[in-house]
């Protein structure tokens, strides 16, 4: 009697199939964003805005074939484990150390910036989800914030558009902070803490805000990474309250399916936070899994780029630049004024 073929487990079956139909993808996607860190190290070029513009380069990729399902994992999944991680850098205990007058003034800003978009997105013709994700993603981190606050936002026809400008507006704004701001520095005299305060208060990438910051000294260099640090931090609690406004106010999505009120990956980001603030991450694993955390945003923005339609993100318009640009002068402008008041 011939004995029965003894079946595999289901479940290693489907996680082998499911690995092999996602690999092509990210491995592309992780080919993108190591081509554009190399292209940002040797021209002095924000990697994460290469990548995007790389990954539009190759859009082709995410429209057919075996890369398909890898980058929509990527530009998904991957990018909220990124956000996710960017809690190993958080230390509520150094932040404390800024003072509850710097403190103030950097929440301050934070929420004023937020509530300018709301203010002037209807004088530019967009509405709530538009100022949202925009003077969100102006006021605390830039990209990140970004893509952090499009994963509450209700789903429609132009959410991916959206985003994509959003990313793209912050990135190339970031970047011609990071050159102008330091002349404004020198210009007003500003002391290394009062520089550091509004780089890092004012510019929306952390890896901006490093660049500008130690491009005038030491000192500015490490201000101005805590307190941007100090508005990553903000991301959560903005993301919750968001959330639970726009499952209030907000009209049930087409699918009738409303976001979560706090995604995983922010619950993720708040207990490493809180992890790290306590002193419970070893130095070393904090630095590796934030690096770890920047290459797989770089990825997933990689992916992002590549499921881009660049005739769609043009068609936004230059009302939209007009707003975004203007956030970003607000909380330039409301945090200088801060620093002279308080100095």
């Amino acid at each position: 009697m011939l004995a029965k073929p003894k079946l595999s487990n289901p479940f290693d079956l489907i996680s082998a199939e499911t690995i092999k139909n996602l690999f092509p993808g990210i491995a592309v996607s992780a080919i993108v964003a190591v081509t554009a860190q190399f292209l940002a190290d040797h021209y002095a070029t924000p990697a994460m805005l290469l990548a995007l513009l790389l990954g539009i380069a190759v859009g082709f990729l995410s429209e057919e074939g075996k890369a398909v399902a890898g980058i929509a994992f990527t530009s998904k999944t991957l990018l909220r484990v990124g956000v996710a991680l960017l809690g190993v850098r958080v230390s509520m205990v150094l932040m404390i150390g800024l003072g509850p007058q710097l403190i103030a003034l950097v929440i301050g800003g934070l929420l004023a910036t937020i509530a300018f978009g709301f203010l002037v997105a209807p004088l530019f013709g967009h509405k709530w989800r538009f100022a949202l994700l925009t003077a969100g993603s102006v006021a605390i981190c830039g990209a990140s914030a970004a893509m952090a606050i499009s994963a509450i936002l209700p789903r429609d026809e132009r959410s991916e558009e959206r985003l994509i400008f959003t990313v793209l507006g912050v990135t190339v704004l970031s970047t011609i902070a990071m050159i102008l701001y330091p002349i404004i520095v020198n210009r007003l005299g500003l002391t290394p803490l009062e520089a550091g305060v509004f780089l890092g208060g004012t510019i929306h990438d952390v890896a901006q805000v490093v660049g500008a910051g130690f491009s005038i000294s030491d000192a500015a260099g490490e201000t101005a990474t805590l307190v941007k640090l100090m508005r990553v931090a903000m991301l959560a609690p903005i993301v919750l309250v968001a959330s639970i406004m726009i499952r209030n106010f907000a009209e049930l999505p087409a699918d009738g399916k409303r976001p979560p009120i706090l995604p995983g990956f922010v619950v993720a980001f708040l207990i490493l936070a809180g992890v790290n603030s306590l002193g419970l991450i070893p130095v070393q694993v904090g630095e590796f899994l934030g690096q770890f955390s920047r290459w797989l945003l770089l990825t997933a923005i990689a992916a992002v780029g590549m499921k881009t339609n660049l005739k769609q993100i043009l068609s936004v318009g230059g009302a939209a630049i007009a707003l975004i640009v203007l956030e970003t002068v607000f909380i330039a402008g409301l945090i200088l004024a801060g620093i002279n008041i308080l100095s």
